[in-house]
């Protein structure tokens, strides 16, 4: 098993939209539902999905330059919010030309990423966590309930000497933990974790990504608790820049379709991996609380472990339980999005819930989504596009030939109905 270091990516969008209603609800009924603001006159405000919110930052962010003070996606009003550093006339045309709203803040995102790298040598403490808030335009530094005391002190002396609206604190109820034990996907040992996407590596062989902290854990996984190993842990990376382990599977010919399966016979067909965006709706689907959805909250997330510190991740209020790790996030149109890693919390109170980016993954292993160009589409490992994919999600939910399959009851509630391609089973919830 090797270890590699993982390829930065410029985290281009961040912000919010609420969400709230129960993600089985909304999930396959709702899978062509982007808009792309047509009708709108040029230069006015257009109405967009998450996903070409995306996009348009990607091509805008670098415009801005200087300028540039982060963004986030208003999923209420389904528009782009673009932060511009003071009464820049120009940038504000730009943006507004690129049918985004434009607003007015005081840091800039190069700004915030040197207070960030400020926070990592004052503040790095286990039981912390921090990431940018575009719609406050501040670091967000979170503080779980371990954090007591001198350390307290010391991550609030941080805090304040970045100076006035630059950073600000608050405190969690829970505990950040990698969410490793007590699900029933996959099994290794005395571990057990849920596969988060099947995959394709560098080769042509069949695999799957899961969290890094189980592939550093366990080296050979099963289908089921003391079964016979079918999979065998190729690289993995925890703590460090990131959260991913490269899983590939014993028998090169087993057949490791690109779906999720999101429980009650129904599927989800993983199209391509893309990139986050804040404010976009993600679903997570874990082993243990099944599906979940919410939305993502942060980029570029940096958590601070009782293992090490763990820097690159996307935050999210998404709910997730022990069991859960290595899960798959991703979006209603198909895309892969992260792999469940750990947080605070739980699926009763809440908390903070972070995920490793599945393309910063994917091109650390050499690997691409789905079967590398067969019939399951979705082969492409890039930003996120315009969301224009199918969700394509109303399979028959039976368990495929080889990938990870269940059917038994795991004695917690957690019914492991077919674990299809990239991910696990329907469990409860």
């Amino acid at each position: 098993m090797s270890h590699r270091r993982i390829p930065k990516r410029k985290a281009i969008l961040a912000g919010a939209g609420a969400v709230g209603i129960a993600a089985a609800a909304i999930l396959l009924p709702q899978a062509n539902a982007s808009q792309d603001g047509a009708g709108k006159q040029a230069g006015s405000p257009k109405q967009m999905s998450a996903a070409s919110a995306a996009g348009l930052l990607q091509r805008l962010g670098e415009q801005l330059g200087d300028s540039y003070g982060g963004a986030y996606y208003d999923a209420d009003k389904q528009q782009l919010v673009v932060n511009v550093v003071g009464d820049d006339d120009k940038a504000d045309a730009d943006v507004e030309k690129a049918g985004a709203v434009a607003r007015s803040v005081q840091n800039s995102l190069s700004e915030l990423a040197s207070a960030m790298n400020s926070l990592r040598g004052k503040a790095s403490v286990p039981g912390t966590a921090w990431a940018v808030d575009p719609r406050t335009n501040q670091i967000l530094v979170t503080a779980d309930r371990t954090v007591t005391g001198q350390r307290w002190d010391t991550v609030e002396n941080a805090v304040r000497s970045l100076g006035d609206g630059v950073a600000r604190i608050q405190k969690s109820k829970g505990e950040f933990k990698p969410f490793i034990e007590g699900g029933d996907a996959i099994f290794g040992g005395g571990s057990r974790c849920s596969l988060g996407f099947n995959v394709t590596t560098q080769d042509g062989r069949p695999g799957f990504l899961t969290a890094g902290h189980c592939g550093v854990a366990v080296e050979q996984w099963s289908e089921q608790q003391n079964g016979q190993p079918i999979a065998t842990v190729q690289e993995a990376v925890f703590p460090g820049e990131g959260d991913f382990a490269l899983v590939t599977y014993d028998d090169p010919n087993v057949q490791a379709p690109s779906a999720v399966d999101i429980g009650d016979g129904e599927t989800v067909e993983i199209r391509q991996a893309a990139d986050a965006a804040v404010g976009l709706q993600v679903f997570r689907m874990g082993s243990t609380t099944g599906l979940r959805d919410g939305q993502v909250t942060g980029l570029n997330a940096t958590v601070n472990y009782p293992e090490g510190t763990v820097s690159g991740l996307i935050q999210t209020d998404v709910c997730a339980e022990p069991g859960d790790s290595g899960g798959a996030l991703f979006t209603r149109d198909g895309n892969a999005i992260g792999l469940t890693s750990g947080g605070s919390g739980d699926c009763t109170s809440g908390g903070e819930t972070f995920f490793q980016p599945v393309t910063t993954a994917l091109d650390a292993v050499g690997a691409q989504i789905g079967s590398g160009g067969g019939d399951d589409g979705g082969t492409d490992n890039g930003g996120a596009g315009d969301g224009g994919a199918d969700n394509g999600g109303t399979g028959d939910g039976g368990a495929q030939d080889g990938g990870v399959s269940g059917g038994e009851d795991d004695g917690n509630g957690a019914a492991s109905g077919a674990v299809e391609e990239g991910d696990y089973e329907s469990g409860t919830g």
